[in-house]
């Protein structure tokens, strides 16, 4: 694993694991849903202050956590669902699709709600440009392997809540997804031996939808994204 010999060899970087925590504390309280300030300029905030090494390593914790808490919510629903109603209901990581298709209008869609804070529109997607800006360096700091399959998790769950879980689809959040697909074709693209394209993923490139994206102020439509036509855009280069 050539992180690994980067971290345990000659030249590992320089990590300050006090700055690490700050950032990652001041990202979660200062800006999110509560903040008064437009998401896009949230974003642009949060991806100034995760600049260098410690800043990307806050960027991976906050897509990796965010991904874990997902989890780890939609399998408390699918239990309160079987103890409600008597119905088992599978939470498959690698493939949320077939979850939201089976039991969508049970459940709730996770990231708008998530322990941590961390806001899909805000914080969430700062912390995947930075990881994406940054992907050639990610060895040197983290394993990009269990990072670009949370990656994949949360944009799993991203277009299978715009499908299935009565997500809106604005500009905030289509914003989300493209850096979603594109931070994992740049993680993809600096890895020596990169895994597999999940499920979901391969399930969208086949298809040729494109959604409405509107207004985050009100019902105009104000453009179109094509997932899977951006997926095969970028993972298949």
């Amino acid at each position: 694993m050539r992180w690994l010999q980067r971290l345990l060899g000659g030249g590992r970087v320089q990590l300050d694991a006090g700055r690490q925590q700050v950032l990652l504390r001041d990202v979660q309280h200062q800006y999110g849903a509560h903040a008064r300030i437009p998401f896009p300029a949230q974003v642009e905030a949060v991806t100034g202050m995760l600049n260098g090494d410690d800043g990307l390593v806050v960027a991976a914790r906050i897509v990796s956590q965010v991904a874990d808490e997902a989890h780890a919510d939609l399998q408390a629903q699918a239990h309160e669902v079987h103890r409600r109603t008597g119905r088992r209901l599978l939470v498959h990581r690698r493939n949320y699709r077939p979850l939201w298709m089976e039991a969508g209008r049970s459940l709730r869609w996770p990231l708008f709600t998530l322990p941590c804070g961390f806001h899909p529109y805000a914080q969430v997607a700062a912390a995947v440009a930075v990881v994406g800006s940054q992907a050639s360096r990610l060895d040197r700091v983290t394993d990009p392997n269990p990072l670009v399959t949370h990656v994949f998790e949360v944009l799993d769950l991203t277009t299978a809540g715009w499908e299935y879980g009565r997500v809106r689809v604005d500009t905030d959040a289509a914003a989300l997804a493209d850096r979603l697909i594109s931070t994992a074709a740049q993680i993809l693209a600096a890895m020596d031996d990169p895994p597999r394209l999940p499920p979901p993923v391969r399930a969208l490139m086949r298809r040729n939808n494109t959604v409405g994206v509107l207004d985050p102020a009100g019902p105009r439509i104000v453009g179109g994204i094509n997932p899977g036509a951006r997926m095969r855009e970028h993972l298949l280069a």
